[in-house]
């Protein structure tokens, strides 16, 4: 793999890059321009390979996916559904955001108000939480939805709304409730979601919470924590108690982190580590990665305490994870396709989901990391 990498990135249009090798990549295995949340995803790593590189190729790109395809010239989202509350479909307003700060255009601005708007319509729990979806999962939060939403809500009322600290107190009671309500104080782990209704075939009778930690639910949760942080007024208490929940989940996930490959399994709950079925998996690995190299970059994290396991994870996940074909283009590997609490919750069901080769999510947490590792 080392060889094939070398001898791409001698080439008159590489650069010695992890981060390039992967955008270069995906540019070439081609990328079906749409909104879902597996492509805003693969998106950020375009921003970030973007702000480490200036070249203009990725960013003429990324807008060749985002103009038309999401984003309309009289400023509406293509296809939106404004009756269907779905916390997937809020993740692309970040990178209309993006688009808005670099271009300063009404159609993002007026875009990412289609969704700020929905946000405002969105079903709740009793708590005042968004429920994931209606009407598939009622009074249910899950971890997935935090990154999905919450980052937005944070990143529009920054741009938009900043004063407002009712906006400010509700993206904190987001994050309040789904960590008061699926954290493992032992472990510092986070379970997959809870349905505050406690009526769901998976949910604890006493306390609603999911039986498991999944791997890549973790892996939003731990971004979106450091996607809102700086977002949040400096003297607004919601900052502290988000910090500490990112410093104790890093804590977490390093008595979590595997001795051998320096990643993580998909179940990370005890006994499951190590049992037959379970596995070293790609996307929350990068994105646990990830997550230790920004926080040390932005103060929130001990480096002599988190570099080293860091930069093991990061070359566990080059090791594993990251193939060239023979044309040289990289291929990223071991991304499960798939993890829902609208299943029965079992170890059986989430050992059960197939692996995907080229996943975006997997991918995109992976140009991330390698964004963190090559600006240092």
């Amino acid at each position: 793999m080392r060889s094939l990498f070398l001898t791409f990135v001698t080439g008159a249009t590489a650069s010695a890059s992890y981060l390039a090798w992967t955008a270069d990549s995906f540019i070439q295995h081609g990328v079906k321009p749409t909104q879902g949340y597996s492509e805003a995803t693969l998106y950020s790593g375009y921003e970030a390979a973007y702000t480490l590189t200036r070249n203009e190729t990725y960013v003429e790109w990324y807008r060749g996916q985002i103009d038309g395809a999401v984003v309309l010239e009289n400023g509406t989202i293509k296809d939106w559904k404004s009756e269907f509350y779905s916390l997937d479909n809020y993740r692309i307003g970040n990178n209309i955001l993006w688009w808005y700060e670099r271009t300063g255009l009404e159609k993002y601005k007026n875009a990412a108000d289609v969704i700020r708007a929905q946000l405002d319509r969105h079903p709740r729990t009793a708590t005042g939480g968004f429920w994931h979806r209606q009407p598939n999962y009622p009074n249910q939060m899950w971890l997935d939805g935090i990154f999905m939403a919450d980052s937005f809500y944070g990143k529009w009322t920054r741009l938009f709304d900043a004063e407002n600290e009712t906006a400010w107190d509700d993206i904190a009671r987001q994050f309040d409730n789904i960590d008061a309500h699926t954290r493992n104080q032992t472990s510092n782990l986070l379970v997959h979601g809870y349905d505050e209704s406690k009526q769901a075939v998976w949910a604890d009778p006493v306390t609603g919470a999911a039986p498991l930690v999944w791997n890549r639910a973790v892996g939003w949760y731990f971004m979106s924590l450091l996607e809102v942080i700086p977002l949040f007024p400096p003297r607004h208490p919601g900052r502290e108690r988000l910090t500490r929940y990112f410093t104790t989940l890093a804590a977490g996930l390093k008595k979590a982190q595997d001795e051998d490959s320096g990643n993580w399994w998909l179940i990370m709950s005890e006994p499951y580590p190590g049992a037959p079925g379970n596995y070293i998996e790609s996307s929350a690995s990068a994105m646990f990665t990830f997550g230790w190299l920004k926080g040390i970059r932005l103060g929130l994290l001990d480096e002599n305490e988190y570099l080293e396991p860091a930069l093991k994870a990061y070359h566990g996940l080059i090791e594993k994870f990251v193939k060239a074909d023979d044309e040289g283009t990289l291929n990223w590997e071991g991304t499960v396709e798939v993890g829902s609490l609208g299943s029965n919750g079992t170890y059986e069901y989430y050992i059960s989901i197939p692996l995907v080769e080229n996943d975006h999510r997997g991918a995109g947490a992976f140009m991330l990391a390698a964004y963190e590792m090559e600006r240092r």
